[in-house]
């Protein structure tokens, strides 16, 4: 197969301006997709975006891009990633498209795919996609030319999915739940959905203005809402990120439940109403805290690459249906055919209405081995991850833990970043030893 060259693990991504992140990239870029995704069919793709300020930019060069290809465009405004997903598939589109850079500053942005389904796209049909890049655009006859409408009730209808995922015999009209949205793209959705729902909702980062999306909230910037909690006497704590395909949560006390504790939540639930098919599909930056709470369940786990995309390939392979990554995206194929964070955190207080119990009460069979990731940026073409030294490290650091943690080096799929993971018994010792190894690969940089 060939090597991708602008498709990562999230699709095509980078800075606002910078090629390939430009309309004129991105104009071509519609235009070969809609070569490859549309031919044939309904010849109609949805297009939707997250809140900051390029989006609009981008959504004209792709609408430009799918019309001079003959395929007609539904446009979606502002909708999570996993409320297109849907869409896609209840429209019968072709292709849904996401324009986002996820839990990214606003300055980047990106662009990712949905299938018919409603799943994220091959990796051979990314390819395909980019060969069509290779070529000169075109051009179809006026007569041919796609056209474009705006899908006024995409909100409400995304609300409405979401509401079914929780049942009708259980109310949230007990609990006071603070709601962050990033600044993002969840800002008209979520906190109605839980609101409808009977909850008294407290909203957070919901004005989004261009520019403010994950600055500073959402589901990588926690402290905001884990002071919301604690100072509004709240229930709980539920925080997305830009584009709401990420959750993140906090219990009364202020404490960051992150994806691995909500998994375990959401299985130790289903197992009791015998839901649960087969294991849970992690990752390798899984703590291993989760791997040995699932063991005593009885539940099997199994630990795919970094990436959400990779989670649902094997949740695929082995016929299971519930994955996740520690960094908050859940993949509940009972309930989504993508990780959806409002449906995420339905699966959770589904759990706490089922079972009686808080949050704080449900996240304690599971019990988090200390694990320290230190980012190391890098430039050139230089792989620090094959240079010597690091590799003494790396071999120095498994040897002192023995078999008592874990060491992981990968390169992000998303930044310029190499991520260092070391896990084990001791927060001390694995933040010296995660350290240590960062360190080295700087210097290798």
């Amino acid at each position: 197969m060939s090597e991708r060259r602008y498709f990562g693990t999230d699709g095509i991504r980078g800075l606002v301006g910078h090629y390939p992140i430009t309309p004129e990239f991105v104009m071509k870029l519609g235009y070969a997709a809609g070569k490859v995704l549309a031919a044939q069919g309904t010849k109609k793709v949805l297009i939707g975006k997250d809140t900051r300020i390029s989006g609009y930019m981008f959504e004209s060069a792709l609408e430009a891009g799918f019309s001079a290809a003959g395929v007609d465009i539904g446009l979606l405004g502002p909708m999570p990633t996993p409320g297109i997903a849907y869409l896609t598939k209840t429209f019968r589109a072709e292709a849904g498209i996401v324009i986002s850079a996820s839990h990214n500053p606003y300055y980047d942005n990106g662009i990712k795919f949905f299938s018919q389904d409603g799943q994220k796209l091959s990796d051979e049909i990314e390819i395909a996609i980019e060969a069509e890049l290779d070529k000169e655009m075109g051009c179809v006859d006026s007569f041919s030319l796609g056209k474009a409408t705006r899908i006024a009730d995409a909100a409400g209808r995304y609300i409405e999915f979401c509401k079914s995922n929780f049942s009708s015999s259980h109310s949230l009209s007990h609990l006071k739940i603070v709601v962050d949205c990033a600044n993002g793209a969840t800002y008209h959705i979520a906190p109605d959905v839980f609101r409808e729902l009977g909850a008294t909702v407290i909203e957070l980062a919901s004005s989004p203005n261009g520019t403010n999306i994950n600055d500073g909230c959402g589901a990588t910037s926690m402290d905001m809402i884990s002071k919301a909690v604690v100072e509004n006497q709240a229930d709980l704590g539920i925080a997305l990120d830009g584009d709401g395909d990420r959750l993140m949560m906090v219990d009364h006390t202020g404490y960051v439940i992150d994806g691995d504790e909500v998994v375990y939540i959401i299985a130790r639930n289903e197992i009791s109403t015998d839901n649960l098919r087969g294991g849970v599909v992690g990752t390798l930056m899984s703590n291993m805290g989760l791997e040995l709470a699932l063991a005593e369940l009885g539940v099997p786990f199994a630990r795919s690459k970094v990436g959400d995309r990779y989670v649902m390939e094997m949740l695929l392979e082995k016929g299971w249906h519930l994955g996740a990554e520690n960094s908050g995206h859940i993949i509940n194929l009972n309930h989504t055919s993508t990780g959806d964070g409002i449906v995420a955190a339905l699966n959770v207080l589904t759990a706490v209405c089922q079972s009686g119990k808080t949050l704080h009460e449900l996240r304690q069979g599971m019990k988090k081995l200390p694990q320290i990731l230190v980012n190391v940026r890098f430039t050139g073409d230089s792989d620090p991850l094959t240079a010597e030294a690091v590799l003494a490290s790396v071999d120095k650091v498994n040897e002192i833990l023995k078999g008592r943690g874990r060491v992981l080096l990968r390169k992000s799929g998303t930044e310029p970043l190499i991520r260092v993971m070391v896990e084990g018994p001791e927060l001390k010792e694995v933040t010296s030893l995660a350290n240590e190894i960062a360190d080295a690969v700087k210097l290798a940089c």
